[in-house]
Formats: structure tokens, C-alpha cells, sequence
């Protein structure tokens, strides 16, 4: 049985506890923004709660169940330069 099975499985058998930290976390964003993004986090919530009814939703493209893609290196970074200093004066 994969990771992605797993985690499946024990959210088939969780679905109401994780329900219940779906509000609770959707509470305490309203709590904390005062209610400014609750319709948004009332959208989110009701994703992220059928996204538990589907059992996490489906495998991603190119992804077997079970099996974690290999992580990405991180994007390269220019060097920074450093701002020209100023002549000393006298």
C-alpha cells in the first residue's frame, strides 16, 4: 500500500474529524481577519471538504499511486550585485 493509498484510507475512515478541522481552521481565519474573507474561505472550505469526500481527489498526471516524484532543484538565482559606493570626500 503507497503513501497516497494511505492517506486516502485514513481519510475515508476521518472524513468527520477532518471535516471538523476544516471549519475549525476556516474559523479561526475569520477570527483572525475579522471576517474580511469570509465568503473566500467559506469557498475553500467547501473544496477542501469535497476534496475529502472524493478521498483526496484523483492520482496527478504522470504521478503512480504511491509514489512521490522526484523533488525539482531549486531555480538558480542570479548573483547579487553590490550598489557602487560613493567616492570618499575630503
Amino acid at each position: 500500500m503507497g503513501f497516497l493509498d494511505k492517506a486516502k484510507d485514513l481519510l475515508s475512515k476521518n472524513a468527520d474529524k477532518v471535516d471538523t478541522v476544516i471549519d475549525k481552521a476556516g474559523d479561526l481565519v475569520d477570527k483572525k481577519t475579522q471576517g474580511k474573507y469570509a465568503s473566500t474561505v467559506d469557498k475553500v472550505q467547501e473544496a477542501a471538504k469535497k476534496a475529502v469526500a472524493d478521498n483526496a481527489g484523483p492520482v496527478p498526471p504522470g504521478q503512480q499511486s504511491g509514489h512521490v516524484p522526484p523533488p525539482q532543484p531549486p531555480p538558480t538565482t542570479p548573483p547579487q550585485q553590490q550598489p557602487p559606493t560613493a567616492p570618499p570626500t575630503s
